[in-house]
């Protein structure tokens, strides 16, 4: 069995507890000389030559790849590229070309917000009666009707971890003759995934959280390889076209996954990507998740013990959670702030939500156990009280 943990692959900080990879991750430590050998071996020598002879066209397939492998999508099933607020754009309306006499987009409360903010600016585009209809988590099975086109589920609740059910989902969705499209922005790379087996016609996500793919990592789109050769991408930009360098002024969407590539390929970010990818080579996505929840569970059971002010909202069984655990508190962003100037990690998610995420690539039991005693500290002492922790940055 490979060994999960791999703290020396990473730049962190000596004495810091990082708790929060969920939402970006940590730079491989091999990342500056990657990218320093891109700029000055490629960019600085190749110039343009470099799209061919160092693969930067290439890229956006091969990385989609190595993401596949990651979420049990099959070769070339995956293309990378844009953000992932373009690339919920992109599925949504490809799904409701698949149902075209259908108006409503089925979304949960528990949604990542853009997610919900692309489909109404979507809806205002199309101008066609299209309606976002959102229930509660637990109410979305029930909910797909025959007047649904398309549902758009994040699988893991950005705060709470909450974790949707893919496979019945999926075949709830299908079975009422719905597409079904799946955000995995807080599950690559954190669990197990296995879209093949799902059935799900597509799938999205980004690569800056748990795939440590940097601030402005490139996203991910996934299309069920039956559908490519025939979906119809909203977007069609130059490099989704069939023979880009023809020239030609129609669009003719290019040959399966490549379809939904749009703009030009972030080279830098996405030569950063790949560098990190290497970081999963040997990683078993089941072992990871296995340590992931041990050390889960020995946070939540040092938390409750040592910090009663504090109330799990996260689900309790561990088979529900994502690779995350929240905790509410009334001061919240102001006991957070205080726990981050004592070196420990994690963020605050309004209204109450403090933050923690576990990666066992860089986060051990014995970092658990810090983090703890920091976090007690903090309740006990009242240090979260202070007028300089209370004042909101712009990120939180």
């Amino acid at each position: 069995m490979a060994e999960i943990l791999r703290k020396e692959v990473f730049c962190l900080p000596e004495g810091l507890i990082y708790l929060d990879g969920n939402s970006l991750g940590p730079m491989p430590q091999d990342i500056p000389d990657t990218l320093n050998g891109m700029l000055t071996r490629e960019w600085g020598q190749l110039l343009i030559k470099g799209w061919n002879a160092a693969g930067w066209m290439d890229q956006p397939a091969r990385v989609g790849d190595m993401v596949g492998r990651l979420i049990g999508a099959p070769h070339g099933s995956v293309v990378m590229g844009d953000t992932l607020s373009i690339k919920v754009y992109q599925a949504v309306a490809a799904g409701l070309k698949m149902n075209p006499d259908r108006r409503v987009i089925l979304s949960d409360t528990g949604n990542f917000p853009t997610d919900l903010y692309m489909v109404e600016g979507l809806i205002k585009t199309l101008d066609q009666g299209f309606e976002l209809r959102t229930v509660a988590p637990e109410d979305v099975s029930d909910a797909i009707t025959e007047e649904v086109a398309v549902v758009l589920l994040t699988q893991v609740d950005y705060r709470t971890g909450r974790v949707h059910d893919m496979d019945a989902i999926t075949r709830a969705a299908q079975a009422r003759g719905a597409v079904m499209i799946w955000d995995l922005a807080h599950s690559a790379g954190a669990i197990p995934v296995d879209l093949a087996a799902s059935k799900a016609e597509m799938a999205v996500g980004c690569t800056y959280k748990y795939l440590n793919g940097g601030p402005g990592a490139p996203a991910f789109i996934y299309v069920r390889p039956d559908l490519a050769e025939t979906i119809q991408p909203a977007l069609s930009g130059w490099l989704g076209h069939a023979a880009p360098f023809d020239f030609t002024l129609n669009y003719h969407p290019g040959a399966g996954i490549e379809r939904m590539r749009v703009g030009t390929p972030p080279v830098m970010q996405m030569t950063a990507l790949e560098a990190a990818m290497r970081v999963w080579d040997d990683v078993d996505m089941q072992e990871l998740r296995a340590a992931s929840i041990a050390l889960q569970e020995q946070f939540i059971a040092d938390v409750e013990a040592r910090v009663p002010s504090l109330t799990l909202a996260s689900p309790r069984d561990a088979e529900r959670r994502g690779s995350q655990v929240s905790f509410r508190f009334e001061q919240g962003y102001a006991a957070m702030q205080a726990l981050i100037h004592m070196d420990v990690i994690g963020d605050f998610r309004a209204p109450d939500i403090m933050r923690f995420g576990f990666t066992p690539l860089y986060v051990d039991a014995g970092d658990v156990t810090t983090a703890v005693d920091r976090i007690a500290k903090v309740m006990d002492e009242k240090l979260w009280d202070d007028p300089k922790y209370r004042a909101r940055n712009r990120v939180t």
